[in-house]
């Protein structure tokens, strides 16, 4: 019997639709242009119309719709002083499943001066349909400015020193490997007192967490570094990491 669910889990699993879509545009010559597309599976996209300052795309899922444990992920970028404009060649349609939900990803990057209409028509949900879509618009940090200083000090003796500094091009300078490998969430945790018991604790959360995290101990203190691909996997592994090492809760605004 056993085997037997595993054959229609997997029968079902193979017979799922997956899809990706990943499109940049820039300016180039007084019209928006592509300058990056990557499809996978069951999404398409095209740009019918003729060139012109705001370029139009259009989403096609070749699937046909949306079933059970389908799962579909959308990266748009809209880099500095381009307008794009994003729909869809019909409206969704999300069928009757009994099976997992269907997942769609939706990530939209507008850099400043950059203009996005994110258009898709309506979605038509079945009887028994289960869709689960999150879409996460962010503004690109091209150019900024931080220091951040820090200086622990224990009966007047300097025990701990640490600045960062990111200046100019952040996302490029993040996007480096040897800095944030295109991380853009970073954070510290210094915990005082600390040790290798702390530092063990953070390791025990392993796969809890969603970014990378990485947790040093010398002389009486512990240093938990943080680097993710969003705010949202950040704050997640903070939490985590934060009621791991207080041994409490945290303060309730932080978990509304």
């Amino acid at each position: 019997m056993r085997h037997a669910v595993a054959d229609v889990a997997r029968t079902f699993a193979a017979n799922r639709a997956v899809g990706g879509i990943a499109l940049a545009v820039r300016p180039s010559g007084g019209v928006t242009r592509r300058s990056r597309v990557r499809e996978d599976g069951a999404l398409r996209v095209r740009c019918p119309g003729p060139a012109s300052g705001e370029l139009e795309a259009v989403i096609v899922n070749t699937a046909g719709g949306v079933a059970g444990g389908d799962r579909f992920t959308l990266d748009v970028t809209v880099e500095p002083r381009a307008r794009l404009v994003v729909t869809t060649a019909a409206a969704e349609k999300v069928y009757r499943t009994l099976a997992p939900e269907a997942t769609i990803d939706v990530k939209l990057n507008v850099a400043a001066q950059a203009s996005l209409a994110w258009l898709p028509q309506e979605t038509i949900l079945f009887d028994r349909a289960r869709l689960k879509r999150t879409i996460d618009i962010g503004e690109t940090v091209d150019d900024s400015f931080l220091l951040d200083r820090w200086r622990l000090r224990r009966g007047g003796r300097l025990i701990h020193a640490e600045a960062m500094r990111l200046d100019g091009a952040v996302a490029a300078r993040l996007a480096r490997p040897a800095v944030a490998k295109g991380g853009i969430a970073v954070a510290t945790v210094l915990v005082v007192p600390g040790d290798e018991g702390t530092a063990t604790g953070v390791r025990a959360l392993g796969d809890r967490l969603r970014g990378e995290v990485g947790v040093s101990a010398w002389n009486g203190l512990a240093v938990v570094r943080f680097c993710a691909a969003d705010g949202e996997a950040l704050r997640h592994d903070l939490v985590a990491v934060l009621a791991a090492v207080r041994g409490a809760s945290l303060p309730r605004l932080w978990l509304n």
